[in-house]
């Protein structure tokens, strides 16, 4: 498929769990006739099957996607035959985080507080093939990292730390995030997995030992 111009339009997916943001984005690129949606996803496993299919020529990739970062799932998408380029489109992520993104191909790290036609404008040049990566970012990240154990969490895994060293139950902490109960389950079994731990006195001991400060 063409523009009007000649052009090939570039073909996308979109990969947020923020449904708000991710409708949003939506709108504004299926407004841009440079552009074709191939699919959309909020769940890092489905989207994971659709890109396969879909092959785009541009990921719209969000890092914190609930149950996992962009670098969970970039990892998982280096096993497939995916031959597209990933934008990253994000509020913010950890320095180790963004270097190994980058060790792994991404194209581009956007930020989500620049404007709609920034990204557009991003969107376009990573499908012509450049990288878009401020310079003086990189080298500060590169400085910045040293080698280290600690496990990455998500959002969700951070503010559910936070409330284990508040005292909360399990049904207090999924009523505070609005989720449900086997959802806050399952988040735990995700911290007892990246941590090492079986218990959930074990977990909070660990948090204030280690982790105090990533919470």
């Amino acid at each position: 498929m063409s523009t009007a111009t000649g052009t090939k339009t570039v073909r996308l997916f979109i990969l947020d769990d923020h449904a708000l943001f991710r409708e949003g984005l939506l709108r504004l690129l299926e407004s841009d006739s440079r552009f074709e949606i191939t699919g959309h996803s909020g769940t890092p496993a489905t989207a994971l099957q659709q890109i396969v299919t879909a092959a785009p020529d541009v990921l719209i990739l969000d890092y914190d996607l609930g149950s996992q970062t962009a670098l969970d799932f970039m990892q998982q998408l280096k096993r497939t035959d995916f031959e597209g380029r990933v934008l990253l489109v994000t509020a913010g992520l950890p320095d180790n985080d963004a270097l190994t993104l980058i060790r792994l191909g991404i194209s581009g790290i956007f930020h989500k507080q620049d404007s709609p036609e920034s990204l557009q404008r991003a969107i376009f040049e990573v499908s012509q093939g450049r990288v878009l990566i401020d310079q003086q970012y990189l080298q500060t990240i590169v400085a910045a990292s040293t080698p280290q154990d600690a496990p990455r969490f998500t959002e969700r895994e951070r503010t559910t730390l936070r409330y284990l060293l508040q005292g909360l139950a399990n049904k207090e902490i999924a009523s505070q995030l609005n989720i449900s109960e086997s959802a806050v389950k399952a988040t735990l079994q995700q911290l007892f997995s990246k941590t090492g731990v079986r218990t959930r006195s074990q977990l909070v001991l660990l948090a204030i030992e280690r982790y105090r400060s990533q919470l």
